[in-house]
């Protein structure tokens, strides 16, 4: 069996940080610690769709199923996103793919439109894409614990089977029940996201008598690892992933995870103390998690002490996989008009990640959508959530030469979730509470910063004291200098998946008089062609006491 998980449409091989991968048998070795944290530490450069149906191709026998665990759409690259993600999973069809749980980005436009991927049928906005009709998927996307709300019913199959050599292999699907904080409230309308173990656990016995015996979980949670550590040594931190791998029913063999981006290989003890592998494979398109096990005849189970799993890096070392690159060279053709149309320029590189908390980028994107939201919704603030920043603004890599030019394309790498723009009405103690809702914790061993911190625009100016316990952290709020009453009524902009109580950010759903603007897409495009050149904003707008 060969796994992937989180590939997020990167049909094109990932840059910066995204492309690296610690590999205890790469060929480069980072001698200063600058690009994986640890001097001397090796890693390759991964990823790419042609390079990942290079390894999947010397990797197959006739016995290899290809299976995934959830987020292979959504957060994509303008590539694949400009046509709702169906180059991305069209490509999975012709590698092979059997099935997949759905991951909490397959929700990110609702689950008619992820019925739409599956089943075919044009985008009822955006109409047909290039290549014509879609025709839908030849797998389906599992959720066993995806349930609609009016009847209880499942809203996607609960799972999958597959006979080889006349033995079933099931597969049942889940995503983490914390898809509703993490989606907008549209995208999940409807449905009901329930405990993952009680849901697999329900399906398992269902397979049981179906004379499925052999049973694999394929779940869109992980766990968080130690950082810079080989991922044959299960370097996690118990954490959802832990707890699913461990809390589900003893039939089930083996447990293929997502979501946490993270590569390990790992063995856990189910609750009848037999060991059970525990698995994830990165995230896009930089690693195949490999298992292979044997399934006895007689009892058509799978034998626990066969199995082995490891993970395969997609290294660039090998020769693309010819039909892929001219799969992926036809798409660059049909969206290049759009990606490589300028939209104005910066003057230096303008990061998500140089300051603790606050970033450059992110207070530019706050701008951004303050000024989008001021006419129409009469904004005074605004706030964007840090997760939604996906990559820097290089001024080396904009423009054909480098010259700090920004193009469509890049502004959509940075920003690539189609979110709405929206404006509700908070008082001031309610802002108050949504920021101390933010956390901002220091470790006293390490100093390591633990952080969910809203983006504030240049308005917005506030203390953060993580001294002082949660409540009573968050003081002198000003707006454009002026000190915030607890009664003051104030005008509060932030996108569609905030406003409905994303991230946590419950505050923001007692917000009133709601409207709603552009995408915040063409809310930053607008902005970086108003006040280009645009130089990387100076952060302090939040002024932080540890």
């Amino acid at each position: 069996m060969l796994t992937i998980n989180d590939l997020h449409g990167n049909l094109e091989p990932p840059t910066g940080s995204s492309s690296r991968i610690l590999d205890p048998n790469g060929a480069n070795v980072d001698t200063d610690g600058s690009l994986t944290g640890i001097p001397g530490a090796k890693y390759s450069i991964a990823g790419g769709a042609s390079y990942l149906a290079a390894h999947l191709k010397q990797l197959r026998d006739p016995n290899t199923l290809l299976v995934a665990a959830g987020d292979l759409i959504g957060a994509s690259p303008l590539l694949s996103a400009a046509y709702h993600d169906e180059p991305t999973v069209a490509l999975l069809d012709k590698l092979g793919l059997v099935t997949s749980s759905a991951g909490n980005h397959e929700f990110d436009e609702g689950i008619d439109e992820l019925n739409r991927i599956m089943n075919g049928g044009c985008h009822p906005v955006d109409g047909c894409s290039p290549a014509g009709t879609w025709k839908g998927t030849n797998f389906d996307y599992l959720g066993a614990n995806v349930v609609k709300e009016s009847k209880g019913d499942y809203a996607l199959p609960p799972y999958y089977v597959k006979k080889i050599h006349g033995v079933k292999i099931g597969f049942i699907g889940l995503v983490t029940q914390t898809t509703p904080s993490i989606v907008t409230a549209a995208g999940i309308k409807g449905l009901q996201f329930t405990e993952e173990v009680a849901a697999a656990n329900k399906v398992s016995k269902e397979l049981a008598k179906q004379g499925v015996k052999a049973q694999v979980v394929l779940v869109h949670e992980g766990d968080n690892i130690t950082p810079n550590q080989d991922p044959s040594s299960c370097p996690v931190i118990p954490g959802n992933g832990s707890r699913i791998a461990t809390g589900l029913d003893p039939q089930i063999d083996l447990v293929i995870s997502g979501h946490s981006h993270q590569a390990y290989v790992c063995k856990v003890k189910d609750p009848a103390g037999q060991d059970r592998v525990y698995t994830q494979g990165s995230s896009f398109g930089r690693a195949i998690t490999q298992v292979d096990f044997q399934v006895d005849r007689k009892t058509k189970d799978i034998v626990r002490s066969s199995v082995v799993a490891k993970n395969n890096v997609v290294t660039r070392t090998v020769t693309p996989d010819a039909d892929t690159e001219a799969y992926i060279k036809t798409w660059q053709e049909r969206v290049s008009t759009v990606a490589n149309k300028p939209i104005g320029s910066i003057t230096a590189n303008i990061g998500r990640g140089s300051n603790v908390g606050e970033t450059p980028l992110g207070d530019l994107i706050a701008d951004a959508q303050l000024e989008a939201t001021k006419d129409g919704g009469n904004a005074e603030i605004a706030l964007m959530n840090p997760g939604g920043v996906r990559t820097d603004l290089s001024y080396a890599q904009s423009g054909a030469e480098g010259d700090g030019v920004v193009t469509y394309g890049e502004a959509f790498q940075v920003q690539p979730f189609n979110n709405l723009m929206q404006v509700v009405t908070l008082s001031g103690a309610q802002l108050k509470a949504l920021l101390e809702q933010q956390i901002w914790s220091v470790d006293p061993v390490t100093g390591g910063i633990t952080q969910r911190i809203l983006q504030p625009s240049s308005s917005l100016t506030y203390t953060f004291d993580t001294t002082k316990p949660v409540g009573s952290r968050v003081s002198d709020i000003k707006i454009n200098g002026t000190a915030v009453t607890d009664s003051r009524q104030i005008r509060v902009a932030a996108n569609n998946f905030l406003v409905g109580g994303g991230d946590g950010f419950t505050v923001f759903t007692q917000g009133t008089d709601l409207w709603s603007g552009p995408l915040d897409i063409d809310a930053f495009v607008a902005y970086m062609g108003a006040h280009s050149p645009i130089a990387p904003p100076a952060t302090g707008r939040i002024t932080l006491i540890r």
